[in-house]
This record gives structure tokens, sequence and C-alpha cells, in this order.
């Protein structure tokens, strides 16, 4: 069996939250109104506390993304990622997954993301493997449904690891995943060594308690 090393993207392998920072390049493109902005600092600011209903909000932002063009959605995450991701990763995350790569593990991007946004970043640092939320695409069309086709986060993570893990020949139970949030609570009690990182007031506490690994990287 195999080990792997699974990263969360938003403030662990990125110094930023991406939702955030894509809702504002939106925003200055025209594409958002200003109320939109407020919405998602109320959404980060209840994910930060770990109370927010994650699979009410991305249900929500899938139905506003009905009938929309993939091609297009692609397209303006690839700029977005230039102008304004490529530069945000840790130094320490780009330490952590060299170390991980000459050891010879798998090493993944997991992310409650889409995989839009998740794709360019894991490209950047060199990351093979991507387990993102997925939108549903309209096979004629290739526009967006307004459904999810996959969730990346609480337990759907786990759910998308193990089976990742299952077709990879990976052993859970020795692998390693970095997160910085608490909502990623199932995923680091599923592998065998839990790092968290840059971690929010709950997983801070719950670290100290289980004795994992706290390791500021921004």
């Amino acid at each position: 069996m195999t080990i792997a090393a699974f990263f969360d993207m938003d403030n662990t392998l990125l110094r930023v939250d991406t939702g955030m920072s894509y809702t504002r390049f939106l925003y200055r493109r025209g594409e958002l109104p200003r109320a939109m902005i407020a919405k998602v600092i109320y959404w980060s600011a209840l994910y930060k506390l770990a109370v927010l209903d994650m699979e009410s909000v991305f249900t929500r932002l899938c139905l506003d993304l009905r009938g929309n063009s993939e091609e297009e959605m692609i397209a303006k995450c690839e700029i977005w990622y230039r102008e304004h991701i490529a530069r945000e990763v840790a130094p320490a995350a780009r330490v952590a997954v060299e170390h991980h790569r000459r050891a010879g593990h798998a090493i993944v991007l997991a992310t409650g993301s889409t995989c839009y946004a998740a794709r360019p970043v894991a490209r950047g640092v060199g990351i093979e493997h991507v387990l993102s939320s997925e939108l549903e695409v309209d096979a004629r069309t290739r526009a967006f449904t307004g459904k999810a086709s996959a969730l990346c986060f609480g337990r759907h993570k786990v759910t998308l690891a193990e089976r990742w893990a299952s077709k990879h020949g990976i052993d859970l139970a020795a692998s390693y995943f970095y997160s910085d949030s608490y909502n990623d609570l199932p995923m680091l009690q599923r592998v065998g060594t839990a790092i968290a990182v840059n971690p929010d007031t709950r997983l801070r506490r719950h670290a100290r308690q289980r004795g994992w690994a706290v390791q500021k990287w921004s």
C-alpha cells in the first residue's frame, strides 16, 4: 500500500480564501452586485466558526450558475489564478509538498472548492491528484445544470478520499492530511497523521487535545 499526503487549499496550501478572492475578482469585472460581497463575507465568518451549512450554500451557488458555460468558467478561473492566486502559495506549503514528494508519497489537493479553482492551483504546485467539488454539466450544451455532481467537504471529503484511495492502493491509516479548518475534522480523523495548519479556534483546541501537530504557514 502507498502513503498519500492530502492538502486542503484555502488558508493551508494557499495564504488566502479563494472563495472571497474569486468573488472580488467577479465584482471588479462587473459580474456580481456589491451585496454578494457582503454575503460571502458573512458565509466566510460562519465557515470559520464551523457553523455554516455548506451543502445549502453550495446548492444555492450551483443554481445561480445554471445555464452558464463551462468553457467560460474555465477561462475566467485561469485568468483569476494567474492574476491573483499563483503568488499566494505559502512557502511552507511548497516545502511540505516537496518533502512528501521526495518520500515517494502520492500528493493530493483535497478541497471543497470547485475543480475550476482547484486544478490551476494543483498544476501550479505540481500536485497531480485533485479531489474537489464538481458541478454537473450538460453533455450537449456544456452548460451547468444547476446541480452538483460531487461534494468535497465535511464527510463528503472522506467519501471521495476513500474512493480515490481504494482505486490507487492508498493506505489512509498511514497517510497525512493538512488543514486549517474544524470543518475538515472527519478527514483529519480518518488519516493516520493529522496536521493543523493555521488552525481556526475550534481546530486548534481539538488538535491540542488530540496531540496533533499544529503549524503556522502564513
